[in-house]
């Protein structure tokens, strides 16, 4: 992955934010099963919550009180990591064809397709593991160093005011994207190697990082980090992210979605 000097800088100046943040931890409750295997990305609507599965790549909406599934889209994405909504349609995060996609969301078929920026090989070699997975199988996949592994791509999605931001783990970053034109109007670096999950409180970006299970909060004009949520080793493991009403929804890949407060 190539890193510009700029991006240096700009990783170097939010060092010492990081260390001056105001750390706070959440109670975390767990609401229902998801209705796919494997959920990766979430996108909190007034139909209900949008859930994009990897498992099996469909799109599911659901109830907020019980997962009751509402509507259920089969998509062309590619183990999706995220979602989110424009309005009128869905945009989906296909992580291993490195793109993004622009969907019907009544129908699921795909309206038009996006090359995902900061695409690349992620740089941790050991990930965080969900407290309710099973115990870990060695695969030969798992064994090789990362630039030996498969090139990966956009994760968390949100949209705001007409335009879309996108986390990237590859390239540790968070882009502002132009829909129109798909181009990177703004970007800057995330917290940690992991970013996943996107989701809006007022004027804040908050973003997942899984590898550190927390969640940061960005001012999305400058960059800098002002808190964050740590969570408990017993807590499911955060990937997708969304937030509405005050709180906020994640889910853990390993088939269960949760909520927590933002209020402090």
């Amino acid at each position: 992955m190539f890193v510009t000097r700029r991006e240096l800088i700009a990783l170097a100046s939010a060092l010492p934010a990081l260390a001056k943040l105001k750390v706070r931890s959440a109670k975390v409750t767990t609401m229902f099963d998801s209705p796919g295997p494997k959920p990766n990305g979430l996108q909190a609507t007034e139909e209900g919550l949008w859930i994009l599965d990897q498992g099996d790549n469909r799109a599911y909406l659901v109830d907020y009180s019980d997962g009751k599934v509402l509507r259920q889209l089969e998509t062309e994405t590619k183990a999706g990591s995220g979602i989110t909504f424009d309005g009128g349609a869905l945009w989906t995060a296909s992580t291993y064809s490195r793109e993004i996609l622009k969907i019907d969301p009544h129908t699921g078929r795909t309206l038009a397709r996006f090359d995902s920026p900061g695409s690349g090989v992620v740089a941790w070699t050991t990930s965080r593991r969900s407290p309710l997975a099973p115990p870990p199988r060695t695969t030969a996949a798992a064994a090789r160093p990362p630039a030996q592994r498969n090139a990966t791509g956009a994760h968390g999605l949100e949209w705001r005011a007409g335009k879309l931001w996108v986390s990237v783990p590859p390239a540790q970053m968070i882009y502002r994207i132009d829909p129109e034109r798909f181009e990177i109007e703004k970007q800057f670096p995330t917290a940690g190697d992991r970013p996943h999950g996107l989701g809006w409180e007022g004027k804040w970006l908050w973003c997942v990082e899984s590898n550190d299970n927390a969640v940061y909060r960005f001012d999305p004009e400058t960059g800098e980090t002002s808190a964050k949520i740590q969570l408990q080793d017993s807590d499911p493991l955060p990937h997708g992210m969304t937030i509405r009403d005050g709180w906020m929804w994640y889910c853990d890949d390993v088939g269960v979605v949760c909520r927590l407060s933002l209020k402090a």
